[in-house]
């Protein structure tokens, strides 16, 4: 028979437990065995940083970015999706919104908000495609192209800011990386 004072050791329910050389009341060891799975998940625990995983790390770098791109933006009240989305209709001209979410990497459905929302502004329009009246396309407006023009030094400043900690090689060994970790 095993020793009652077995149950709290996790290394006697390891050693002894799982190798069927007891026989015990599984109500008995239930919450010895939580308290063993629970040392093993505070030891994994110990051993991960959060603060070095790079999702984490991607998650902090955007969050910086995105409220430098606020802070700096001003006036013309536009998330860093509308920009994006913005400045590809005055680089690219008129495109299909399916076309311009896959140009800013955005998902139907936020393409579609972030379309909604630019027009309500006045800074996009919708328009027949007259190759395909089934299509419909998207342009930006005048104010549009004079936003853009605005904000295009900003939001070089922008990007200069967030990369602002590294060096010159260190910028570009860091864009280079993430280039390749995003269109891999």
């Amino acid at each position: 028979m095993c020793p009652v004072l077995a149950f709290d050791n996790p290394r006697f329910l390891r050693d002894h437990l799982y190798t069927n050389e007891c026989e015990i009341d599984p109500s008995v060891t239930t919450a010895a065995s939580e308290r063993l799975d629970t040392d093993r998940d505070r030891s994994a625990a110990d051993e991960y940083v959060l603060e070095r995983q790079v999702g984490h790390l991607l998650r902090r770098a955007h969050q910086r970015h995105a409220a430098l791109f606020q802070e700096r933006i001003g006036s013309a009240a536009l998330t860093p999706m509308q920009w994006a989305a913005l400045f590809s209709l005055v680089r690219h001209g008129p495109t299909t919104q399916n076309r311009l979410g896959r140009l800013t990497a955005m998902d139907p459905a936020t393409i579609q908000g972030v379309v909604r929302r630019l027009v309500a502004r006045g800074l996009v329009v919708r328009s027949a495609d007259p190759s395909d009246r089934r299509t419909r396309l998207l342009a930006a407006t005048q104010a549009g192209h004079a936003l853009v023009t605005a904000t295009l030094p900003i939001a070089r400043e922008i990007s200069d800011a967030t990369l602002a900690p590294l060096d010159e090689a260190e910028r570009a060994l860091f864009l280079k990386l993430l280039t390749r970790m995003a269109f891999a």
